[in-house]
């Protein structure tokens, strides 16, 4: 079918091999041989079949400003700020990095929902045409009417009940990818350092962007202080904590990239 030749449906193919892949990879980590050779490859995969889903949208956007004439606004720094070219890099980081199990998770999530969306608006309209139940009585001009189809409906249904509590857990599992890579850090382990520092710079741009990622920070913090704070918690745990705080904002501060965008901050992302 004709559906089949587009970008589009290339890009839902990519989110389909993407969850697979992580499905695979995922019996492997349950068992332990994370470094099998089916392991490996079907991890590979994944994030291969991630930087081209998002290579796809990249390049619409760059194909659509190009035939409007349009220029990035902001010039690099907007460009860097856009979401999707963030996670094309870091699905190219991840490819090339050691095993991490738990880059995978926020990138399986929002593939359920692309698929999902997909599935509802191209596949089940094609697989079962809409079936027409004539033009509202007395009114032989207005748009016709469709059946509602139940597959359909039950996936724009899970779409719209599970959105927001999605985008959460993809935002505290970005958070859990920092102190998995901090720890390795810690131990040395190969190209630790340097995937720490890259991965500290997209979260604080996804914390820039994210209403999400702002939100379970604040949770967190909002924890933390009830622990520090509680009776029989020692002084210099509250120090800290205290300084720890200090030493955040100071690079939230340093690292505000509203400063270089001539005052205008980048829209903050609620999905």
């Amino acid at each position: 079918m004709a559906q089949a030749k587009t970008l589009q449906f290339a890009w839902f193919v990519g989110h389909l091999t993407l969850i697979l892949s992580v499905v695979r990879y995922f019996f492997s980590w349950i068992r332990m041989s994370t470094y099998g050779r089916m392991a490996q490859f079907s991890y590979r995969l994944g994030f291969i079949a991630a930087a081209a889903t998002y290579g796809i949208v990249v390049f619409k956007m760059f194909r659509s400003r190009q035939k409007a004439g349009a220029r990035m606004p902001n010039g690099p720094i907007g460009l860097l700020a856009d979401e999707n070219l963030q996670y094309l890099v870091l699905a190219l980081v991840w490819l090339f990095s050691p095993q991490y199990f738990v880059a995978m998770v926020p990138y399986a999530i929002y593939s359920v929902f692309h698929i999902a969306t997909y599935t509802r608006s191209n596949l089940v309209p094609t697989i079962q045409p809409p079936t027409v139940v004539g033009p509202p009585a007395g009114n032989a001009n207005a748009k016709p009417q469709y059946a509602p189809n139940p597959v359909a409906d039950a996936l724009g249904a899970f779409v719209k009940q599970h959105h927001e509590t999605s985008m959460y857990a993809v935002s505290a599992m970005e958070m859990l990818i920092w102190l998995r890579i901090f720890f390795a850090a810690i131990f040395f382990q190969r190209r630790s350092w340097f995937i720490l520092a890259l991965y500290s710079a997209f979260l604080r741009t996804r914390y820039a962007q994210s209403v999400h990622v702002q939100n379970t920070f604040s949770q967190l913090e909002a924890r933390i202080d009830s622990l520090v704070g509680s009776q029989g918690t020692p002084p210099a745990a509250r120090q800290v904590w205290d300084g720890l705080k200090r030493g955040i904002r100071q690079f939230h501060d340093a690292t505000d990239v509203t400063r270089h965008m001539a005052g205008s901050a980048p829209p903050k992302k609620t999905s």
